[in-house]
């Protein structure tokens, strides 16, 4: 908070008869001197000297309504509109203006909209400053209506409307004014035209985009920083990574604006190691980062699960002074969830200050414990969450229902789905009905998910009938698992993931000729498998295993120690599931198959590798398989590591011969 008076002001004062007049030369001396008073913070000197002289003065209340906005305070304010009444200023335009301007600005609009109503003679400018205070408010409807009630607007006011239905994601609306303007003879500046810009990156309109930015060269603004930063945004958001950089390369002066735009295109582009080393150029450049910076390279982070580079980016947070920021606090939470560090999450959770009330960041911790198959926790955050009165979002019912579904907790997941809807009145979207499907599927309960796929009042995407084949794999069903990728398939001929679900639940049925059908659907298709690929981190260098692929330097090594370790994992009671090959073939063969799996070579490595008793942790783009679960469960005892692996759908947490997820997933 700002400053604060400890007296009222008018406390302070004369009655303004009582005082010394002033001659007009003495009157510009004053006024300098109150003006110069004020800009140094000495309100009540100010007042106190020139109490007599503002009265003569009325535009000098300026300069105290700006101090009001400077010190946050609201209650100066309303002192200030008290005497700017008894001063019988308070038809003066040029005041009331300043008063609207506080009001808003300090976040009381009711006051700005009483000064407004009150006007005996308004100007533009005080239909822009009520304009912005509604944005401000978040009423951006009032805002339209009081703009569609103008007789007279200028470029401002045409820039805060944009503006304002860009921020509150109505950008065709944005972008349709944007043209309004134009064809009424309003040339856009450059604060118009990076609202614009935002808007066609918010639709991701490149040919809109594209015109836009023909305007921008002809016009003379294409360098200027705010177009630039918003073109090239414009154009990342569109997936022209490329041309958004030669955007940002082109522009004569970078700011930190620019090197933030061209950090989140990266990894919204999802290339976060570049995200990454544009980080290291903006610092070398002499760029200190701030709270978006920090939440990008996070995010960069999480994605790579970089646990080395997180370390760094967690130091830098709290060098920047970031550990404050609720967004930034909740990114750190997501990345060491995502690095498997999920003891590293909740400490930052728990260290938390200021953000006792922040939805985001209670809903990353729920995401955390969920992704870690930590159930019981999952329901005590959430208890905890409304018990310091936070209402839940969709997001965070997002969250929780995807936890229940990882955890087992068929009932309760049920439960919080009918409090989503009858407590807190949220209406489900489709990201909710796939996890209920989940939940019911993962729990055996195959055909009361089939009936809720096909009766809920969203249509159902593939992700929502992939969700189901995962489950009839798991229960092995594979009749069903047949009519439901028939659906997948109709919907997208070239998604691959189904055919191989239905190839592998085939296969574990030993229908080789159903498998066969299968795998000539997609060579007549086209459709190519997506390669199982696992990584391991080893002193900030991130080692890529793929089966078949020898390219590795230790690759030979590699081969000779699983031969090895699997051979001693069978002494102690392991027996490969063969059903888990999805080819035809003889023992020998599967077997060999089977043991070079990504998951294999990469925990292989790391125990060649890693000093005795330190924990591993392993990454893997997709589900990791039946039978390598169970060899990690085995290696975990066999050789007294706790191994972390992360797959596409959740942390498993392996140790002394049991998993975290107590072979739910599995």
């Amino acid at each position: 908070m700002g400053r604060a008076c400890s007296k009222p002001l008018y406390a302070l004062s004369l009655h303004p008869q009582a005082t010394h007049s002033f001659s007009t030369t003495a009157i510009s001396a004053a006024s300098q001197d109150f003006i110069s008073l004020c800009s140094k913070g000495h309100l009540k000197q100010a007042f106190t000297i020139y109490f007599s002289h503002i009265w003569s003065d009325p535009p000098l209340f300026s300069h105290l309504l700006k101090e009001c906005i400077e010190r946050h305070s609201f209650p100066l304010a309303q002192q200030l509109h008290s005497l700017i009444i008894t001063a019988g200023c308070s038809r003066d335009r040029f005041v009331s203006n300043h008063l609207m301007s506080a009001y808003s600005k300090l976040g009381h609009l009711k006051g700005s909209v009483k000064v407004f109503d009150k006007m005996p003679n308004r100007n533009v400018m005080s239909f822009n400053i009520l304009i912005g205070g509604y944005i401000q408010s978040g009423e951006l409807d009032c805002a339209i209506e009081l703009f569609e009630q103008m007789i007279e607007r200028n470029l401002a006011t045409w820039n805060a409307i944009i503006t304002g239905m860009v921020q509150f994601e109505f950008n065709e609306e944005a972008l349709n004014m944007f043209s309004r303007m134009h064809s009424l003879g309003f040339l856009p500046d450059y604060y118009a035209l990076g609202s614009a810009l935002r808007g066609c990156a918010g639709l991701k309109d490149l040919s809109r985009g594209n015109q836009i930015h023909g305007y921008s060269v002809r016009s003379g603004l294409e360098f200027d920083l705010v177009v630039g930063s918003s073109l090239a945004h414009m154009y990342m958001k569109c997936g022209s990574l490329r041309e958004g950089e030669r955007v940002i390369q082109s522009m004569p002066v970078h700011n930190i604006v620019a090197c933030n735009t061209l950090i989140a295109g990266k990894y919204q582009n999802g290339c976060s190691e570049g995200a990454l080393n544009q980080y290291k150029i903006m610092r070398m450049a002499g760029f200190r980062p701030n709270k978006i910076t920090l939440v990008s390279i996070i995010s960069s982070c999480s994605e790579l699960t970089t646990l080395g580079q997180s370390l760094q980016v967690h130091a830098e947070v709290i060098k920047a002074g970031a550990t404050l920021d609720v967004s930034v606090v909740s990114s750190l939470v997501s990345m060491y969830s995502r690095c498997g560090c999920l003891d590293d999450a909740v400490k930052v959770f728990d260290q938390r200050e200021g953000a006792e009330n922040d939805l985001v960041l209670w809903s990353s911790m729920i995401s955390a414990y969920g992704f870690h198959g930590k159930g019981k926790e999952v329901v005590e955050v959430f208890k905890r969450m409304e018990h310091v009165g936070l209402k839940p979002n969709e997001v965070t019912f997002l969250s929780l229902l995807y936890a229940c579904s990882h955890c087992g907790l068929k009932d309760e997941g049920l439960q919080y789905f009918d409090l989503m809807v009858k407590k807190y009145g949220l209406e489900p979207r489709l990201e909710h009905y796939t996890c209920v499907v989940d939940l019911l599927g993962r729990a055996g309960c195959l055909a009361e998910a089939e009936s809720l796929i096909r009766s809920m009042p969203v249509k159902p995407d593939t992700v929502t009938w992939k969700t189901l084949l995962s489950a009839c794999k798991i229960h092995k069903n594979a009749d069903l698992s047949r009519r439901i990728a028939e659906e997948i398939v109709k919907m997208d001929p070239q998604d691959s993931a189904s055919y191989v679900l239905l190839s592998n639940i085939q296969a574990s049925a030993k229908r080789w000729h159903d498998v066969s059908e299968v795998r000539k659907a997609m060579r007549e298709r086209m459709v190519k498998k997506e390669p199982g690929i696992s990584w391991f981190e080893l002193k900030n260098e991130i080692h890529h295993f793929v089966m078949g692929d020898k390219s590795h330097p230790q690759s030979k090594k590699i081969d000779l120690y699983l031969t090895e370790l699997m051979a001693e994992l069978k002494l102690h009671g392991y027996v490969p599931d063969l059903g888990a090959v999805l080819h035809d073939m003889d023992v020998e063969e599967k077997e060999d198959n089977l043991g070079h799996h990504s998951e294999k070579l990469a925990i292989a490595f790391a125990l060649m590798n890693m000093p005795l008793g330190v924990p591993i942790r392993i990454m893997k783009n997709l589900r990791v398989c039946g039978d390598c679960h169970v060899v990690m469960k085995y290696i975990s005892k066999v050789k007294n590591r706790e191994i972390t692996v992360r797959d596409a759908s959740r942390f498993h947490h392996f140790k002394n011969g049991h998993c975290s997820c107590g072979d739910y997933c599995n």
